[in-house]
């Protein structure tokens, strides 16, 4: 099998600094495909593409929050698990600025700034995990358990499931 010629981003190596096996997997970017392109493109489950939103608090607070592809954010219910007034998708030029990626390549992993991660608990059901890479059309495959390795995670309860 050929290797893969996959890009070197600060994602890929804090993934490697950590000793974290990963699986790279480039694809077509399509803008605002979002990760229902992502899945089809790699022939996995939405479910298990998982995207990662930078947001901030009513107190202008970056978080960054990992979800599964096919649900949606409950701002409201994560508002008050933070114990905050409310949350909401930060501008992408600001998050550009606290991440480092540009959206669409957004990857927790090797952020510019230190952000609180925030991970719906039910992502830790799944064996494997879609997470991008850092780059647009680059994500890869990790041991689900391998986020809590690499991140100070959070586990929240904020998924709306998509119908």
């Amino acid at each position: 099998m050929a290797k893969v010629d996959y890009p070197v981003t600060p994602a890929v190596r804090l993934l490697r600094e950590k000793n974290i096996a990963f699986v790279p997997h480039l694809y077509d970017y399509k803008e605002h495909g979002g990760t229902r392109h992502s899945a089809l493109s790699l022939g996995v489950d939405e479910h298990a593409v998982i995207k990662t939103i930078v947001m901030e608090t009513d107190r202008c607070s970056p978080l960054i929050i990992l979800m599964h592809g096919d649900c949606e954010i409950s701002t409201k219910e994560l508002a008050r698990q933070l114990g905050v007034k409310n949350v909401a998708p930060c501008d992408p030029t600001l998050a550009q600025k606290h991440t480092g990626y540009l959206v669409g390549g957004t990857s927790p992993f090797g952020t510019r700034k230190s952000i609180p991660v925030y991970v719906e608990k039910t992502i830790f059901d799944l064996a494997i995990i879609y997470i991008n890479g850092g780059k647009r059309g680059f994500l890869v495959s990790i041991a689900a358990e391998d986020l809590k390795k690499v991140l100070p995670v959070t586990e929240v309860e904020a998924a709306i499931r998509q119908v």
